[in-house]
């Protein structure tokens, strides 16, 4: 299928080891890139947000996956927390002539500022988003506080991502914090992944939605009830959503991530992926007994 498809559904990345167990087999892994476009159709790309790509390994992913599959890729570290936004346009050209080979392929290059990024550090990011090339699409994630009081800073942020077409990226990690820390997996991921309020707002016409789960499936369920219908309604307004599952070491996020695309089929009949095929039963590793609520 060459057709753009209405909705885009991936996963965090696109190898960990233990996905031999539900997604890869005996799949080398120079090989699964390949193997995973077959399933989902797109992946976060946040190695680029600590170290740039060879330009043969841009090229190699650019040919591992087809067309229709489109990659999302974090702008680096060094400009977006060491400079943060400021006197980083030589460090940007460079990042964009590196990641040529996969322009093509990329729906979406994301943006994510560190939490002391304030309301006070807005006419930065207006400065920034100027400089960006006009003809690529990108997506802001902040973490300050203040951006999610639905207070002036708020409303001002989401003033400016509208006026230059700049989808605001949304975090639910709702159910990783409505589960019990009771295990060193989800004690770090409760440490790690900011616990913000879900203001699903769709500020361009590629919303996106990184969605941490757990392994209560109820619990998963109740969200994705409501996140299929605001999908399907940013579908129909003629959006484009990205959708990217997160689990808090992503050992179950393929499975997850199955039952998202099930019930988009059930829900609001959206048929955007194939039927998904695991090669066995969730994964059984250590930590998964006591991550149940």
């Amino acid at each position: 299928m060459n057709s753009e498809p209405l909705l885009r559904l991936g996963l965090a990345m696109w190898s960990q080891t233990q996905w031999k167990q539900s997604l890869y087999g005996d799949t080398p892994i120079s090989v699964r890139l390949e193997k995973y476009a077959q399933i989902f159709n797109t992946v976060e790309g946040n190695t680029t947000f600590y170290a740039l790509p060879k330009l043969a390994t841009a090229m190699n992913w650019r040919d591992a996956v087809p067309d229709n599959f489109k990659f999302t890729f974090k702008l680096p570290k060094q400009i977006t927390h060491d400079l943060q936004l400021q006197n980083s346009q030589s460090d940007l050209n460079h990042f964009f002539k590196v990641m040529n080979p996969l322009i093509e392929k990329t729906a979406l290059w994301k943006i994510q500022l560190p939490a002391k990024f304030g309301p006070s550090s807005l006419p930065v990011l207006e400065d920034f988003l100027q400089q960006l090339p006009a003809h690529l699409h990108f997506g802001v994630e902040v973490r300050h506080q203040a951006f999610f009081s639905k207070g002036e800073a708020e409303k001002a942020l989401n003033r400016l991502l509208i006026e230059h077409q700049c989808n605001r990226i949304i975090m639910d990690s709702r159910p990783l914090f409505a589960a019990v820390p009771n295990n060193s997996v989800l004690i770090d991921a409760q440490q790690k992944k900011p616990n913000v309020p879900v203001h699903p707002i769709a500020t361009a016409d590629q919303p996106v939605v990184r969605f941490i789960g757990q392994l209560d499936e109820e619990v998963n369920s109740v969200f994705f009830q409501k996140w299929c219908h605001k999908l399907a309604q940013w579908i129909n307004e003629g959006k484009q959503p990205l959708v990217f599952i997160h689990t808090p070491d992503n050992v179950y996020a393929p499975e997850l991530a199955v039952r998202l695309n099930e019930m988009l089929r059930a829900t609001v009949g959206l048929n955007e992926l194939p039927k998904i095929n695991l090669i066995e039963q969730p994964f059984n590793h250590p930590n998964q007994l006591d991550l149940l609520l």
